[in-house]
């Protein structure tokens, strides 16, 4: 399964999330520009357990080096694939979270899923002196922590069919749950680095992310999070809008809502607007005028349902303002 995209637009720009796919990036071109040193630099920078454990490697590095291998692991990859699908994953489900937890924490949040997953894999290989490097541990935290705030979300998926591709959306918590029950059979039914993948290491992450989750609340608030995000939340809502639309008994009208940004109230907008419904056209141009208000009704006339016999109702979109 292939996620293509969720369905849950974030209200403000994921700035964190951005700059962290970005720096993965440039990251994984500083690393392979290492050439033939490619090898011992993976070996200095990634999780390495037995240079925690074995007396005669740990002595090569002082505890500032082998502590900061478990925030340089993680902006590390093993191959351009590897990178490709740690950074799609990210680019789907971190904004999200990092819309709910605000940048600078979301931040924190990452980097502690990557330290949480890392020290979880250390712990379980004590003594191994294979390197360990990948975005996946803190990657699958943001998952888990997907998990639990937006269970209901779809995740819109490709699944190959041989050579057709069949497009569907999945709820969140049977894609997410079906990823970390994948993770946990891998683990179970191989060795710890079996096929060169740090199973545990993604089933500590996923399960680090919801524990801080949970422990985000009772860290008090300095008000820092809601300045910075006047400054990140989006100007405007996507141009075009799929609005489900309901009747009610034998009433020609139509019902809906409609979400708009608070900028867009301000100054105006023009939304292109799919509905899925039975009658009439399908696509709408619908122009918001300026200094619209939260709970407002824009009638669309014309636009409804056709009883029999009878005038053809109107559409009633209520305004959102988000």
């Amino acid at each position: 399964m292939i996620p293509i995209r969720d369905t849950i637009p974030s209200r403000n720009y994921p700035v964190v999330n951005n700059t962290l796919i970005l720096l993965n990036v440039l990251f994984f071109i500083f690393q392979y520009m290492q050439g033939d040193n490619l090898g011992q630099f993976i070996y200095i920078y990634g999780i390495v357990p037995a240079k925690f454990s074995v007396p005669a490697i740990t002595i090569h590095f002082s505890m500032p080096e082998k502590l900061f291998s478990l925030v340089s692991y993680m902006f590390l990859h093993g191959g351009f694939w590897h990178l490709l699908s740690n950074m799609w994953s990210l680019y789907i489900f971190g904004d999200n979270v990092e819309d709910h937890f605000g940048s600078i924490r979301y931040l924190a949040f990452y980097l502690l899923c990557g330290i949480g997953s890392g020290l979880f894999h250390l712990f379980l290989n004590i003594h191994a002196n294979v390197p360990t490097i990948g975005a996946s541990g803190a990657i699958a935290g943001v998952m888990g922590a997907y998990l639990i705030l937006y269970p209901r979300s779809r995740i819109l998926t490709l699944i190959p069919i041989i050579i057709i591709p069949w497009f569907i959306e999945i709820p969140a918590f049977f894609f997410l749950g079906f990823w970390f029950l994948m993770q946990f059979i891998n683990a179970t039914g191989s060795d710890a680095m079996g096929g060169g993948i740090a199973w545990w290491a993604h089933i500590g992450g996923f399960l680090c992310g919801i524990l801080l989750l949970k422990l985000t609340p009772r860290i008090p608030d300095t008000g820092f999070t809601e300045r910075l995000r006047t400054v990140t939340m989006k100007k405007k809502t996507p141009r075009l809008q799929v609005i489900q639309t309901a009747g009610v008994g034998e009433d020609p009208n139509l019902y809906g809502t409609i979400v708009i940004s608070p900028f867009e109230a301000v100054s105006g907008t023009t939304k292109l607007v799919n509905i899925p419904w039975g009658y009439y056209k399908r696509l709408y141009r619908i122009s918001i005028p300026p200094g619209i208000s939260s709970g407002k009704i824009l009638r669309l006339k014309g636009m409804g349902k056709q009883p029999a016999r009878s005038e053809k109702g109107d559409m009633m979109l209520r305004v959102i303002i988000s």
